[in-house]
């Protein structure tokens, strides 16, 4: 698994070992950062120190362990953080794609190693669409607004092309908002709660300063996200894409309130044009009948949990 010391990674790692799977890693500078994993599952992954950006660490990895299933979770998942840098974002969301996929095609052509390989977009990658097409399928046209939603686009591109070229067993995801604990306070489920702990104890007529209240997003749990990735490596078809959503929007503000109110905290919202985004897709809401048909996979958590799971997870 690429990108196992992240948010994302540390939850599948841990699925991956409650299931007796076997689990290597790779990490950034032997750098694990707190998260989902105790002491006990770190000491259990077998933990690769790579940078996918290097030309060859990822071929070093894969002789170091010769999967059966590859989990490409590596990337730039910020998008001001991709649109800071897109070239940097396409090295490390394309480009390092492209030789984990070339490096694998290579051993399969030499009948070492023919691993599922499961890599992850986004639903970012669609764009706007009006309200009346939503909640979007897989056959929804993918229109890009910023280089994050453009470097998974070109990932996926790149992917399904050495499939067909070289029959690469690659299954993608179009991976809807998730969130949970451990979870980066730069994202929008951590960022309001640690916005709104600071807030305890102040006037009851306090002000919650956001962006666009009115964006509406399709929100997971994290626990549910990791199991259909596992399920998608494990009956997903080779060649094709998924959207892994709830099929439900919300919109921005209604997840404020659900913060604000599981906080008990009085505050009202406030849009502060210095958090709006200059591009913004107004409404993403995933159609999931797909992978549910092929995996039976359906999301358990709520929106309720999530919050309350990043709560309990938040320092004091």
């Amino acid at each position: 698994m690429t990108g196992a010391a992240g948010f994302v990674g540390q939850w599948l790692c841990e699925a991956l070992l409650s299931r007796g799977w076997e689990v290597f890693g790779t990490r950034l500078g032997g750098d694990v950062p707190a998260g989902r994993l105790g002491a006990r599952e770190r000491d259990a992954v077998r933990w690769l120190d790579c940078d996918v950006t290097v030309a060859g660490a990822l071929a070093t990895a894969l002789d170091a362990c010769t999967p059966d299933t590859v989990f490409h979770l590596a990337g730039i998942a910020f998008v001001p953080a991709a649109t800071g840098d897109p070239a940097g974002t396409l090295e490390v969301n394309v480009v390092a794609a492209a030789r984990l996929l070339a490096d694998i095609g290579a051993r399969r052509r030499a009948g070492t190693l023919d691993p599922v390989v499961l890599l992850i977009g986004s639903g970012e990658q669609y764009g706007r669409h009006d309200a009346s097409e939503q909640p979007l399928a897989e056959s929804a046209e993918q229109r890009p607004l910023n280089p994050y939603a453009a470097s998974k686009a070109a990932q996926e591109v790149v992917a399904l092309a050495s499939h067909r070229s070289t029959g690469v067993r690659v299954i993608v995801t179009r991976s809807f908002n998730h969130s949970g604990a451990g979870q980066a306070d730069r994202f929008l489920i951590p960022a309001l709660v640690r916005r709104v702990r600071a807030m305890r104890g102040s006037d009851p007529a306090g002000v919650l300063a956001m962006g666009n209240t009115s964006t509406v997003r399709d929100f997971l749990h994290v626990e549910d996200v990791v199991a259909a990735y596992i399920a998608l490596a494990e009956r997903g078809a080779a060649g094709e894409a998924y959207n892994v959503a709830s099929g439900t929007g919300v919109a921005v503000d209604a997840v404020a309130r659900r913060v604000l109110a599981l906080m008990e905290v009085d505050a009202k919202l406030e849009v502060d044009p210095a958090l709006v985004r200059p591009v913004e897709v107004p409404m993403l809401v995933g159609d999931a009948s797909k992978v549910r048909a092929a995996t039976g996979w359906t999301p358990r958590r709520s929106l309720d949990s999530i919050i309350e799971d990043v709560i309990r997870a938040a320092p004091l």
